[in-house]
């Protein structure tokens, strides 16, 4: 699929009449990615993210990465990564390049656990959830000092760096609170799984993600990850957090809602929805072109700023 995706993308920047030298030489210096995690079909919600993130990529005239994040093992539903990167490209979604795996991935985050435990700026924690429950829902370094053993432990990132606010695209400046953004916050779970602030940082890192186009719901540990940018003394990528799309009951529409998989087959109307949800110029009669030309429609006429922001985050995480 990946090959199929890259050999698509060569042929969008071949037959683009309108891109200068300049603009193709400018090309590899903006790299965005879609990173769904297999745990069932996409929907509607997530793909108005791939397709945020795809528009602006190709706006940029960039490249579009693929990673399925599949770190997490026990919430994996079998067939979903194979079925999720099928529909992409039935929805004509095409990414350069192979698909990066987390689940391939393990040597690299070792290896970077290894440097922070090195460099002093790890420990190993035992508290409960319950017992952060209990202090409010942050933790307080209760194990910092303790030197504890690796067994049926926790490996928290000493927070000396924290970050309290960053600039969002399209939310602009979001601020956290300060418990949050001083927390020690888990790196490597007790059950043995990799945490998602770690590997995300460490992929985009490898990828040359200079970009971040994502849902909303991912905002609150952008200051964390941050964070671990500087730690390990990578470049920092922008970020643009999407509005969500939410159920008739106001929550986000997610798997964990049981939302329904967007169907295989005319993908057009469902698209034009999309891009209707993110506030961009109405295709007229999409009904009479294909489905590629829709997307070079939609390119042509993306525009971030037009974007709603969301109504949940205004401005401020809470």
């Amino acid at each position: 699929m990946g090959e199929y995706g890259a050999a698509r993308r060569r042929m969008y920047l071949s037959s683009d009449p309108d891109m200068t030298q300049s603009e193709s030489e400018h090309s590899s210096s903006y790299i965005g990615r879609f990173a769904p995690s297999p745990s069932g079909d996409l929907h509607f919600g997530s793909l108005v993210t791939a397709l945020g993130s795809y528009l602006q990529a190709r706006a940029h005239h960039g490249k579009w990465l693929m990673r399925i994040d599949d770190i997490d093992p026990p919430r994996e539903v079998p067939g979903s990564a194979a079925r999720i990167l099928r529909a992409l490209e039935h929805y004509g979604l095409y990414w350069d390049g192979e698909v990066l795996y987390q689940s391939q991935r393990h040597e690299a985050y070792r290896a970077i656990l290894a440097q922070l435990q090195q460099q002093g700026n790890s420990y190993y924690c035992s508290c409960t959830r319950q017992r952060i429950h209990r202090l409010g829902g942050f933790y307080d370094t209760h194990c910092r000092k303790l030197q504890l053993p690796a067994h049926n432990a926790a490996i928290r990132l000493k927070q000396y760096r924290p970050v309290y606010d960053f600039y969002d695209k399209l939310q602009g400046n979001v601020t956290v609170p300060v418990k949050m953004a001083e927390e020690d916050f888990i790196i490597h779970r007790k059950d043995g799984l990799f945490a998602y602030n770690l590997v995300v940082v460490i992929d985009d890192n490898y990828q040359g993600i200079t970009e971040i186009v994502r849902g909303a719901d991912l905002i609150e540990p952008t200051v964390r990850q941050i964070s671990l940018y500087r730690y390990l003394n990578f470049t920092t990528p922008d970020y643009v957090h999407l509005p969500l799309v939410l159920n008739g009951e106001g929550n986000k529409l997610s798997k964990q809602n049981h939302a329904k998989p967007i169907p295989l087959d005319d993908p057009r109307p469902l698209l034009v929805k999309a891009l209707s949800f993110l506030n961009q110029p109405t295709i007229t009669g999409w009904q009479d072109i294909t489905t590629e030309q829709l997307l070079e429609q939609a390119i042509a006429g993306w525009n971030i700023e037009h974007v709603p922001p969301n109504d949940i985050i205004n401005g401020q995480f809470k």
